[in-house]
């Protein structure tokens, strides 16, 4: 997609909050890898999933700097006052794995309009979720991607049947279709898990051209399983 391109779908969707916009500002200013955090439009996606899927319970794995759980949380406090008979308590549970990121992300979470509405932890989420003990309707992806594969087994447990699993960077900057990144350990981890997604018939999936490739994922009911 050409930049005039980008900016002419940035321009025509919902846009961000000015907090999130000094949020998405600060992460490239003071981080060295800003690139990382979702932005505009992958946020404005994300915000919009929770509104059609209408969860519960949210993990993320992958805070770096709160950015995408903002997104996320922002769409769980619209669902609490939509349904608040249904989603009064609807909350996120978010992982950093990188302890270096929560002076920079707790700040910013804590102090959102959504604060309340977020459990911010650091560790490694294959050692966390498990201990959490708690079914999810949503989980969001986006930490180490040379554990994806990993990663999205500890998270599978823990989504109800017909609940959802976003995955971020699937397609890692084209890299996933470029022989010179076929040692990369960060490519070898996207593709593997690209490619176990293909062959796990507890799922479905579409993977999404946004950004840097945006998998949907969705766990099947037990008489789905043979289809």
């Amino acid at each position: 997609m050409t930049e005039e391109l980008e900016r002419y779908v940035r321009e025509h969707s919902a846009p961000e909050s000015d907090y999130l916009y000094r949020l998405w500002r600060d992460t490239n200013v003071r981080t060295l890898h800003g690139r990382m955090t979702s932005g505009h439009l992958q946020g404005r996606l994300l915000k919009m999933l929770v509104m059609m899927i209408r969860p519960q319970r949210v993990l993320e794995v992958g805070t770096f700097s709160g950015y995408s759980a903002l997104c996320l949380a922002e769409g769980l406090s619209q669902l609490a006052k939509d349904y608040p008979d249904e989603l009064a308590d609807a909350h996120l549970w978010t992982i950093e794995k990188n302890d270096e990121m929560e002076d920079f992300a707790r700040p910013w979470i804590e102090n959102s309009p959504y604060g309340d509405r977020i459990t911010f932890m650091i560790g490694d989420a294959n050692d966390v979720v498990p201990q959490l003990d708690m079914t999810f309707d949503l989980a969001f992806i986006d930490g180490d991607k040379r554990t994806y594969v990993e990663t999205y087994e500890t998270v599978l447990k823990q989504i109800r049947p017909g609940g959802f699993i976003l995955a971020d960077n699937t397609l890692w900057d084209g890299h996933v279709v470029d022989a010179a990144y076929d040692h990369d350990p960060q490519t070898v981890g996207i593709c593997q898990f690209n490619d176990h997604l293909l062959q796990d018939n507890r799922v479905e999936q579409v993977l999404l051209p946004l950004r840097d490739g945006l998998t949907l994922i969705r766990k099947r009911l037990s008489n789905d399983l043979s289809l």
